[in-house]
């Protein structure tokens, strides 16, 4: 028989579920108001930045990407059309492309960091002890390393 949540374990993943949403809704607005991106273009930003070479293959990319991978190749079309990525050929593999991080999108990634980052203090960190932060990040890597890996 399969083990269903307690009434304590359902409260934290209820909790989990709305902070996420409350204060990714926040970050979302923020960011937009400040730097004119959506919070999906600078999770890819950012993905790329911290890649190898800055360019990442787009099912690489899907993977990598915090927030929902629906949409993600509408949403890089569009990133392209702005200037902020450029999609690359793959020299060994004629079917593969790359979705490369362009100067432009440093440059709107370095522009909109400090505002976000500002804001992940504020409505996340703010209201956590180090020792919870690190609680946290332990519990949250372990329910992750217990998922399969997506594809």
């Amino acid at each position: 028989m399969t083990r269903t949540p307690n009434a304590a374990e359902l409260a934290a993943w209820r909790a989990f579920l709305a902070a996420h949403a409350r204060v990714t809704e926040t970050l979302e607005k923020e960011l937009e108001e400040a730097a004119g991106l959506p919070l999906g273009w600078y999770d890819v930003l950012v993905q790329l930045d911290e890649s190898e070479a800055g360019r990442l293959r787009m099912h690489d990319l899907a993977r990598a990407v915090l927030l929902s991978r629906a949409g993600l190749t509408r949403l890089v079309d569009r990133m392209c059309a702005a200037g902020l990525v450029a999609r690359e050929a793959c020299e060994s593999d004629r079917r593969g492309r790359f979705v490369a991080l362009t100067a432009a999108g440093r440059e709107a990634l370095h522009r909109a960091a400090p505002a976000h980052l500002a804001g992940v203090y504020e409505h996340f960190s703010a209201h956590l002890s180090p020792a919870q932060a690190e609680s946290l990040r332990a519990v949250l890597e372990r329910v992750l390393a217990a998922q399969p890996l997506r594809h």
